[in-house]
């Protein structure tokens, strides 16, 4: 037996006994080894982006695991991922792609529908954290506003990105406090970067500073984990309100049409 069968004979035999699970193993270390059992039975090799393993090894020294001999790499939908739609819309991407944790956006929304606040806030509260849920959680106010950009009006894109900085800074004139879940999750001694106390300076001073503070507002940190709200509630305001191109979001050619391809195929290998 040649050396590539060798390897062949190994790879068959480890999907066959499912993955090899130690009690000494940690959480992360369990769930690495289902995700490799799971690869190995697609016959694909996934390199993970350097963002996903930052801070868990060194990005200068991770090396992606090499293909095994007769393996292919993912170059296409990841069938451990729900299928997208060919033209997928906003609302496609909160049902396949979205965490959980877009229950903080759909509730946000609906606090600021409750309200009464208009259109452009609700959407605004809607997409806030769309960055966190669905893509990039660090300065994911900014990544957020790139990603809807094209989409919204200057100003919805304008107050999410405003708020990454907004959010640290109370305004008593609305009844926004500084969160109690900052202190707990930053400490009470943390301060803002200094590109995030400019930014609040500056948006202080801007004719739509309002849109991004009523962001921060309806921003729920301790959200009702009883109250369930969907996106279908909001479906007509953002026919409204959101141009969702024709062609499916990732392939209009926009600008950002590459970042919307980026969270449908996360996995690819290139």
């Amino acid at each position: 037996m040649d050396a590539g069968a060798g390897t062949g004979a190994a790879v068959a035999a480890s999907q066959e006994q499912g993955p090899q699970l130690r009690p000494d193993m940690t959480l992360s270390e369990k769930a690495d080894a289902v995700e490799e059992h799971m690869l190995q039975q697609l016959n694909r090799a996934v390199a993970k982006s350097v963002l996903y393993v930052s801070g868990d090894v060194d990005p200068t020294t991770y090396r992606p695991k090499p293909l095994e001999p007769g393996q292919l790499a993912l170059m296409g939908d990841d069938p451990r991922l729900k299928k997208m739609p060919s033209k997928p819309t906003l609302i496609d991407f909160f049902k396949y792609r979205l965490t959980a944790s877009q229950q903080h956006l759909l509730q946000s929304a609906n606090l600021a529908m409750k309200a009464g606040h208009d259109e452009k806030i609700i959407l605004a509260c809607l997409l806030h954290d769309i960055g966190v849920a669905g893509f990039i959680r660090s300065d994911h106010g900014y990544w957020g506003a790139q990603l809807v950009e094209p989409y919204v009006t200057e100003e919805v894109s304008w107050a999410i990105r405003a708020h990454q900085a907004l959010r640290f800074y109370a305004d008593e004139s609305v009844g926004y406090a500084y969160p109690e879940a900052y202190v707990r999750w930053f400490g009470a001694d943390y301060v803002p970067e200094p590109y995030i106390q400019e930014e609040y300076k500056r948006a202080r001073e801007h004719k739509w500073y309002m849109t991004g503070r009523l962001i921060t507002v309806n921003d729920l940190y301790s959200f009702d984990p009883g109250v369930v709200v969907t996106i279908d509630q909001f479906e007509d305001i953002i026919g409204r309100n959101f141009k969702q191109p024709e062609e499916g979001l990732g392939f209009d050619n926009s600008p950002v049409a590459h970042m919307w391809r980026t969270i449908i195929w996360p996995n690819k290998f290139l």
